[in-house]
């Protein structure tokens, strides 16, 4: 058995902001709460390979792991997996960006299978990634939409 996820947001902002601030990998730390840091390893075109560093867990662990994205901005897509995979067997994540009334639509896909060593099952982990990416994207939406609002220029004053 896999597990599966797709969870989506819509952020009230245009699509050119939130692609900016969602593909600026130095930012994550900023953006997400779970990173506590970004570092990236090499570029080559749209395809960044990045170590990505999570704030110790409640047991005092730092997990940390090596992905790679590549981003399609005409169509307006993101595809990644982890490179060092850890628990997972496989580890992919989709994103996908869509203009809509209320601003921008924001996808994150996952697909990805534990390993049978792992200490969590597909089941547990696919509960865990959809708790986590609505936690993560409200999060992402809100610091976001503030960015949008600043650069949102004054209404006109009429007499």
């Amino acid at each position: 058995m896999a597990g599966h996820t797709e969870n989506d947001i819509v952020i009230a902002a245009p699509v050119d902001l939130v692609w900016d601030m969602t593909n600026d990998l130095e930012n994550w730390p900023r953006l997400f709460s779970e990173y506590a840091s970004c570092e990236v390893l090499s570029r080559e075109g749209d395809r960044t390979t990045f170590r990505l560093t999570m704030h110790p867990d409640e047991n005092g662990t730092v997990w940390s792991w090596v992905s790679e994205r590549e981003t399609d901005r005409a169509a307006l897509s993101v595809k990644a997996r982890r490179i060092e995979p850890g628990p997972f067997a496989y580890m992919d994540i989709r994103w996908r960006y869509e203009e809509v009334p209320d601003g921008t639509r924001m996808v994150w896909t996952q697909d990805f299978e534990m390993r049978p060593e792992a200490p969590v099952d597909d089941a547990w982990m696919t509960d865990n990634i959809n708790r986590n990416s609505k936690v993560q994207m409200a999060l992402i939406r809100d610091r976001i939409e503030q960015v949008a609002a600043a650069h949102r220029p004054a209404p006109a004053l009429s007499d």
